[in-house]
């Protein structure tokens, strides 16, 4: 095989022309082709083929097994992982997440044991053809989110599925259709048994998509949010949600959805442990939260020093984004407040003109009065009531000798 750098298509359609020559059949499958089908250069390409792990392996050096029970391998070509899969048939599932066992099948057993329609096509890599034995072309030309079969099966084998639904439906803009709606109403509440950092990853894909308010609604109406947040099912607007801007962090993303759950009484903020965030994540969603409620609450009485400290938050345009919706004049005035300070030298939270060096060199000896004094003419410095570095450091000099 060549070294040279492939592209992920031409990576998986090199592997799949030689499982080809070797006498297997080799199809793309699932993701890439709904993807391409509807205008959407997929991120990467699976294979699936007739051919057995240890007959991949032989044809690719260096093939791993992922799955290797359930047929996985990843092969590497050009610079590229691709996921090879033998067609298979599941066995049943008693965990809800895995079949028990899998046995080698045909590439229409295999496109019958997928989630949704659109998710079920293969396609010729050679012609392009697409190979459809779940309905799923009409239904992508329809924008239409169908379960394979019975939607009640679908949602037993993996309850996961049930989130699934309302991201790729948001996602792609998919209606999903009646039926599906109706088991995945029925199942709600057994989505709770699903692993918390599953439901995590689902709801963090929903939040950082553009299209996240229409994922939220869905995740309400479809009565998930329930199992999602560990709290009482509520639906309603998503003004927040709506207001705040694309590719802020996570938790501040959470943090509005929060807002506007608790409106309605829910929101009630035990979302670190429901979601498995991290540290960070939940650092983000709390801080977030406080900046809100202090802006709301906190800043008219904070001195000027606390303000520009307090504001230099990377969080602060996120906080800002809800308070524009729950209190339109605050956020304006918050921002007009700011705004000559963001836009000197330093911004709110500019550099120290003292530190401890200078004032050692001033003869100033180190210990505890020395922070406080660092402190006070840092705030002296943002209130602006010292001009300049050389007269920060005259004053911290005077406060330092006279012990005060």
């Amino acid at each position: 095989m060549s070294h040279a750098h492939l592209s992920p298509h031409d990576a998986a359609r090199s592997i799949a022309l030689r499982l080809r020559e070797a006498g297997h059949i080799a199809y793309f499958a699932g993701g890439c082709v709904r993807d391409q089908l509807l205008g959407i250069e997929p991120a990467d390409f699976d294979v699936a083929t007739s051919a057995k792990p240890a007959e991949i392996t032989a044809l690719f050096k260096g093939a791993k097994g992922v799955g290797e029970s359930f047929g996985v391998m990843l092969v590497r070509t050009g610079g590229v992982v691709v996921e090879v899969a033998t067609f298979r048939a599941d066995g049943p599932y008693t965990d809800s997440r895995r079949p028990d066992s899998v046995r080698f099948a045909t590439p229409e057993e295999d496109a019958h044991r997928r989630d949704f329609t659109v998710n079920g096509l293969f396609m010729d890599p050679a012609s392009g053809e697409v190979i459809d034995f779940v309905g799923g072309r009409a239904d992508v030309a329809a924008r239409v989110l169908r379960a394979i079969g019975s939607p009640h099966e679908r949602i037993r084998e993996d309850r996961l599925r049930m989130l699934r639904a309302a991201r790729f439906a948001a996602r792609f803009a998919l209606e999903i259709e009646p039926q599906t709606v109706d088991a995945i109403r029925a199942h709600a509440s057994e989505l709770a048994g699903v692993s918390r950092e599953r439901i995590g990853i689902e709801i963090r894909k929903i939040v950082e998509h553009p299209r996240r308010v229409h994922g939220a609604e869905l995740v309400e109406s479809l009565g998930l949010d329930a199992a999602v947040f560990a709290e009482p099912h509520t639906t309603g607007q998503l003004a927040r949600l709506s207001a705040i801007e694309h590719g802020r962090p996570v938790g501040a993303l959470l943090a509005a959805w929060l807002r506007d759950r608790g409106e309605r009484g829910g929101g009630t903020g035990r979302w670190t442990e429901a979601l498995m965030l991290s540290n960070r994540e939940s650092s983000d969603l709390e801080t977030t939260l406080g900046l809100v409620a202090w802006m709301l609450d906190g800043f008219d009485g904070s001195p000027i020093a606390d303000r520009r400290l307090t504001l230099a938050s990377p969080l602060t345009p996120s906080a800002l984004d809800i308070v524009e919706v729950e209190a339109p004049e605050r956020a304006r005035s918050i921002s007009e407040w700011m705004a000559p300070y963001a836009a000197a030298p330093g911004g709110l939270a500019p550099a120290r003109w003292v530190n401890g060096g200078d004032l050692i060199a001033a003869g100033l000896r180190p210990g505890p009065a020395m922070g406080a004094i660092l402190d006070r003419v840092y705030r002296a410095q943002l209130e602006g009531q010292v001009g300049d570095a050389p007269a920060a450091l005259a004053q911290a000099v005077e406060w330092g000798r006279n012990g005060s």
